[in-house]
């Protein structure tokens, strides 16, 4: 029982930073229609420039979490601009192309920048543990499960209970229409993209303790994010954390109790699973064919 505690924990812990790349992949879709495959790269850079302002420059941890997230949500505004509104109105594989290149590029650079080896930010969870009876959970682990839970209340608040919020929810629904009433959806949607960016930082930097960073960890948690995406419901914000959850717990418990192999096939199984029972996902909207 005690084993299942913690492979329940661990796989939480894991499946709140796939649920946090999962919702940048949300945030960006819902307001632009656009996938961004670059979304776990976002990810990896965000964790290279908090190990730099605090495993490098020395800085407190917080000031360092904080600068990483403020540089990656200018970055991703940039990216934007640069990347994505020029080819705004092609055809989507043009821009799920440019994605895909714009991962490639970030893995490339961070590459030439901070090479190729492996590095591990140190935090204030890094070494401790709670104890219950026989009962032990290490303190990073429930760090981010509260950071992850903390993090979805203020994007639901911030959605739902602030003028910019709201500006977002109708330029997801209806651009067009939001224009019209005098949104100004350009900047709305570069606000996404920065949203998006710091979002994508905090699960870098929140996955640190947990796992080294290295230039490639983008590509491979963003492989697992997507699906965790689809899972929950690709338009539904809650569904990406659930869906993100959902994959952690899986993979962890299949890494445990099933034969070597199993725990990076499990996930995909119950998601074929799971869209073949309910194909808009777990939180999604159901589409009627129309006749």
């Amino acid at each position: 029982m005690l084993d299942f505690v913690q492979q329940l924990v661990s796989g939480i812990a894991l499946g709140c930073v796939y649920g946090l790349i999962a919702l940048g992949f949300v945030l960006v879709y819902k307001a632009t229609e656009v996938v961004n495959f670059a979304q776990g790269d976002l990810m990896m850079l965000g964790g290279f420039f908090a190990f730099t302002f605090i495993g490098i420059l020395g800085l407190n941890y917080w000031v360092g979490f904080a600068g990483a997230v403020i540089c990656m949500a200018l970055f991703g505004m940039l990216a934007e601009r640069l990347v994505v509104r020029p080819i705004l109105g092609y055809p989507q594989f043009s821009i799920i192309m440019a994605t895909i290149g714009l991962g490639y590029f970030l893995r490339s650079v961070a590459g030439m920048i901070w090479g190729t080896d492996d590095f591990k930010i140190e935090t204030p969870f890094s070494n401790g543990v709670l104890r219950i009876g026989s009962l032990v959970l290490a303190y990073d682990k429930l760090s981010v499960i509260a950071a992850t839970i903390i993090l979805c209340t203020l994007l639901y608040l911030f959605f739902n209970r602030t003028t910019l919020g709201t500006a977002m929810r109708a330029s997801s629904e209806n651009m067009l229409a939001a224009y019209y009433m005098g949104i100004p959806v350009k900047r709305v949607v570069s606000i996404v993209w920065a949203i998006s960016a710091a979002v994508a930082t905090c699960a870098g930097v929140l996955l640190a303790p947990i796992t080294f960073i290295h230039s490639n960890v983008g590509l491979v948690l963003g492989l697992k994010a997507f699906p965790a995406a689809v899972l929950g419901g690709f338009g539904s914000i809650p569904g990406a954390v659930v869906g993100g959850v959902l994959i952690g717990v899986i993979e962890s418990m299949a890494g445990f109790y099933l034969p070597e192999g199993w725990k990076d096939v499990a996930p995909y199984i119950v998601l074929l699973a799971v869209l073949l029972l309910k194909p808009e996902g777990l939180f999604g909207v159901h589409a009627r064919k129309k006749v």
